[in-house]
């Protein structure tokens, strides 16, 4: 089954300044794009909002997006378009950073190895104590996250509720966006790059972020990285590739051939035990793709991560950009993010579970997807048993135990996993 001639062939799409973005870079960077006829520009935008509100408009013809982004803006939670993503960027790929003097009080309630060193993942048990002091001060304990509907939203959020820190409700209906409503930790948006600057000058306390911005932290001495998001949700998704629903539809065989690329790239990134990452890691430190240190961006990309200072450790799967699937667009994987957009007052009423579906099945394409890999197993780029089998294939993955809290997510079961979290809202509660 061939795919049909581009109907659009030069295209520009958007990325926020992050190695998870790289994908991107490498399909045009190794002539994957150039193979599928297309004339791609990248290029780097201010924050989150502006990349979204430029893919609305047709600025942008798609870019490199939070998970959250097409969901929220197609239920209309902030800006109001239906969004698609027929490809998923990444697995895993961020981190919570917590300051030297922060880390100092938590370094107490933290259980220890044999060597002296923090015995892993640590919990927000050991922050807690630290969050209620502040309180009982009248301090505000501040945290930042990259964008409301972002992973790194959600992974702190769930990290604090997994140790008995509440990090407050939104309430849109009520006007009320801050998402800090009964908070006992104030998380708010400081874009990616700022992180470290920010927490450094005293306004904020810690934060979740992707790479390099975690590890800038320890290079700089100014913090701690904490816990991976590895180690919150094994395997979580991260970023989509995002574009409007309409462009999709106006240009199908330019949509299939973009997939086609990053496919290609997100393979490249990963083959051979991640034996390209040097590579990637040198296109990545420059200045208009991510442009930080390729020492800072090589300590995650190639497999380890650093916390404490000198306290190095082994992660090969920090970054995943292939294996396990990663580029498949599950329906499991938005349906986590509805849920947890439900629990924490973003979406303000009841759902039922069909509702969760659907919503998912109108945001996540893997029928664009299989259309794509099919097409690179008939060009003899890839093989069948690198993909999910698409005839069987539901978009649902099994029960996933690996969570921090121990508390299992089956995404055919939205309401019921709702129900299992003990801090946040649950099916019929209001605020």
């Amino acid at each position: 089954m061939a795919v049909g001639a581009p109907e659009k062939e030069d295209l520009k799409f958007g990325f926020i300044k992050l190695t998870d973005m790289a994908p991107l870079a490498i399909a045009l960077e190794n002539g994957y794009f150039e193979d599928e006829g297309l004339f791609v520009e990248l290029e780097a935008q201010a924050n989150w909002k502006v990349l979204l509100d430029r893919v609305i408009t047709g600025e942008l013809d798609g870019a490199h997006m939070l998970a959250g982004q097409p969901l929220a803006a197609t239920i209309g939670f902030g800006t109001k378009a239906h969004i698609i993503t027929p490809f998923s960027m990444d697995l895993n790929g961020n981190g919570i950073t917590v300051s030297n003097d922060i880390w100092e009080q938590m370094k107490p309630h933290i259980p220890k190895q044999a060597d002296g060193k923090p015995v892993h993942p640590i919990k927000a048990d050991a922050l807690k104590p630290v969050v209620e002091k502040y309180k009982q001060e009248g301090k505000p304990f501040n945290l930042g996250m990259v964008f409301p509907v972002s992973t790194h939203n959600y992974e702190l959020r769930y990290w604090l509720a997994a140790g008995g820190i509440h990090p407050g409700f939104y309430a849109p209906h009520k006007g009320d966006t801050s998402g800090q409503l009964q908070a006992d930790a104030l998380l708010s948006v400081t874009p990616p790059p700022q992180m470290p600057s920010t927490m450094e000058a005293g306004t904020i306390y810690g934060y979740c972020v992707g790479e390099p911005w975690n590890q800038q932290a320890v290079f700089k001495g100014i913090g701690v990285p904490v816990i991976t998001d590895y180690e919150i949700w094994k395997n979580n998704p991260e970023k989509v590739f995002g574009i409007t629903a309409e462009f999709a539809e106006k240009y199908p065989n330019t949509t299939v051939r973009l997939t086609k690329a990053l496919i290609r790239a997100a393979k490249w990134l990963d083959e051979n035990d991640n034996a390209n990452r040097p590579e990637a890691v040198e296109i990545l430190a420059k200045p208009y793709y991510v442009g930080a240190d390729a020492e800072v961006i090589a300590n995650s990309m190639t497999g380890t991560f650093e916390y404490e200072k000198g306290d190095k450790r082994s992660v090969p799967d920090f970054n995943v950009f292939f294996r396990y699937n990663a580029t498949y667009p599950y329906y499991s994987d938005a349906i986590w993010y509805l849920t947890q957009m439900r629990r924490w007052g973003q979406i303000s009423d009841h759902k039922d579970d069909t509702w969760y579906f659907e919503t998912a099945k109108k945001v996540y394409r893997p029928d664009i997807y299989a259309v794509a890999a099919k097409a690179l197993i008939e060009d003899g780029e890839m093989k069948s048993s690198e993909f999910p089998a698409f005839a069987s294939e539901t978009g649902f993955k099994g029960p996933q135990p690996d969570f921090i809290d121990g508390i299992t997510y089956d995404g055919s079961k939205p309401n019921a996993y709702l129900e299992k979290l003990t801090i946040g809202l649950k099916a019929t509660d209001a605020l």
